[in-house]
């Protein structure tokens, strides 16, 4: 008999098998993306896309041997899930949160990182340097899993983390309530010699594709930091971090 909540040490982050997925999207539990290994839509399998599409939830395809290698097992019956560590927040919480430290809003806006330690990272630095949450996409990027959670050291438990189905929309809102859109790419200004007083929002991009074409039009500012050696670009959580200090930095006075 299949035990299908089977969970071993490469797969803490997943539940897998029809019926336990099924009965995870019937509760309260906090799931953070729907895998699905199999073309057959119909059936349990239909029912599962469905549900997880009802909660707004993003399900994604991938092929059965991609399933096999996330659940470290054969037996998950053409589904997964990933569990979200926290609870994502809203824009308002990120809002609450400085208003009760009485600092203009400072937000991280994390545009496609896929890497869960990558983002883990980020949300660790963005807590440390005093910004206020950090916004991502539903899709194309890493969500609250426990591996993220870990990899932000615990900031997870102290950052307001929003998940928005369009980044552009997000950056709109924020433009709307008089927040300065800053993104971190090339052909800037030098980071440091750029005023970063008021309410920020700071566009962090992944490594690979950096911050895609509609959310750079969207930004207020571009600011860069010098690449001195052979290789063009830093780590995503690297390079936000220097900036996320050099805005802390500027709001300390020092």
């Amino acid at each position: 008999m299949m035990n299908e909540n089977r969970i071993d040490d490469k797969t803490t982050d997943l539940i897998y098998g029809r019926n336990s997925v099924i009965e995870a999207l019937k509760s309260d539990q906090s799931i953070d993306k729907v895998y699905i290994g199999t073309a057959d839509s119909k059936g349990s399998i239909g029912k599962i896309i469905g549900m997880a599409k009802d909660r707004g939830i993003p399900v994604k395809d991938v092929t059965g041997q991609k399933l096999d290698a996330m659940c470290g097992s054969t037996n998950h019956q053409g589904v997964a899930a990933t569990i979200s560590a926290v609870e994502y927040s809203s824009i308002e919480d990120i809002y609450q949160k400085a208003e009760e430290k009485g600092e203009p809003l400072f937000v991280i806006i994390a545009d496609e990182i896929e890497d869960p330690h990558n983002l883990g990272a980020l949300i660790r630095t963005a807590e440390c340097s005093g910004a206020h949450g950090v916004i991502i996409p539903k899709r194309r990027s890493a969500g609250l899993s426990p591996t993220v959670f870990k990899a932000s050291a615990g900031a997870a438990n102290y950052t307001p983390i929003v998940r928005v189905p369009n980044l552009v929309a997000a950056i709109d809102e924020l433009k709307e309530r008089g927040v300065w859109i800053y993104c971190a790419d090339m052909d800037g200004q030098n980071w440091c010699k750029v005023d970063y007083s008021g309410a920020v929002g700071l566009v962090i991009g992944s490594e690979g594709n950096g911050v895609g074409r509609l959310i750079k039009e969207k930004c207020d500012f571009t600011v860069s930091l010098p690449m001195l050696g052979q290789i063009n670009s830093l780590n995503a959580s690297v390079a936000g971090g220097i900036i996320m200090y050099e805005i802390a930095r500027q709001r300390m006075k020092l």
